[in-house]
């Protein structure tokens, strides 16, 4: 089986083409490519697939083999993957919104594509921004957060999950939920970098408030505009970045009155830039993709 390696600002994935491979069992593969002694190394398994809705489908399964609904990080990869791997050549910029947003950020040398991937929460657009005839950032319409606690889930009374009180061991928080397509939690506090986040991710986690498990976001604001971000994803652990986890901290954010809408988000990997639009409700977040290598994986 052929395979590609890339990674979004760390948060590396195993990449397979399924409009020439064929993935019978993705559940064991996942946990077998990703382990990091034994296999190739990784935060889990994307396959690129056809899709009779977008130009490509994207199926994400975590580390331990448990299926995510969406990835940020990894949705940047296959937009990269699949244009420059000749699945899709997309097509002018037409959704108005990419235009306004990078207007600031890109130049005359830059060259502007829209495509489309089918995911577990939808049918997403992207602008890729090309120089030289790669890929170098992309811009992902994440669409819009979900903030009624059965939609996230989690089991809190009200309209929304924000400024909820979360204990852990003898530690007290306050946490604000969102669903970016898979649920995440935000906790905001003062210092991001002393915290045992190997400790504690799994313990909010697999808290019972959460019924299906829940990505851990802490997250510092510098300012209004600028915050840090440490996550513990759902199946996985510890990684370098999380693309929906960035998005959730956003929103976020702007609910527990910590940022703005528009922030520049510095994780472990690197920076993503993220807005929330108000004219659409949609969260939109800028960032790179890298392709590493690629190799073949025995049957």
């Amino acid at each position: 089986m052929r395979f590609t390696k890339m990674h979004g600002l760390g948060n590396d994935y195993v990449y397979v083409d399924c409009f020439d491979e064929t993935v019978e069992e993705p559940t064991p593969l996942a946990r077998a490519v990703s382990d990091r002694h034994c296999g190739i190394g990784s935060d889990g398994l994307i396959l690129i697939m056809p899709s009779d809705q977008a130009d490509v489908r994207m199926r994400m399964l975590n580390k331990d083999g448990s299926e995510g609904e969406m990835c940020g990080n990894g949705i940047r990869c296959v937009a990269k993957y699949a244009w420059e791997h000749d699945r899709t050549k997309g097509r002018q910029i037409g959704h108005k919104v990419f235009l306004e947003l990078l207007a600031g950020v890109i130049d005359s040398s830059v060259k502007l594509r829209e495509i489309t991937v089918e995911t577990g929460r939808g049918v997403l657009p992207l602008a890729l921004l090309i120089k030289d005839e790669k890929v170098e950032r992309i811009c992902v319409n994440m669409g819009e957060p979900l903030l009624l606690p059965s939609q996230i889930p989690v089991n809190v009374t009200g309209q929304q999950a924000v400024g909820v009180p979360l204990k852990i061991e003898e530690q007290h928080f306050l946490m604000s939920c969102v669903s970016m397509g898979n649920p995440h939690v935000v906790i905001f506090i003062n210092n991001v970098k002393d915290l045992d986040l190997e400790h504690i991710g799994p313990l909010v986690e697999n808290h019972p408030i959460f019924p299906e498990r829940i990505n851990v976001h802490f997250a510092q604001a510098l300012s209004a505009n600028e915050v840090i971000m440490r996550t513990w994803e759902r199946g996985t652990g510890l990684t370098q970045a999380c693309g929906t986890g960035a998005s959730a901290v956003c929103v976020a954010g702007v609910l527990a009155s910590k940022a703005e809408p528009h922030i520049l988000a510095h994780l472990p990997g690197g920076d993503l830039e993220l807005w929330w639009h108000k004219a659409d409700n949609c969260v939109y977040m800028l960032g790179p993709a890298v392709e590493v290598f690629s190799g073949d994986w025995p049957a």
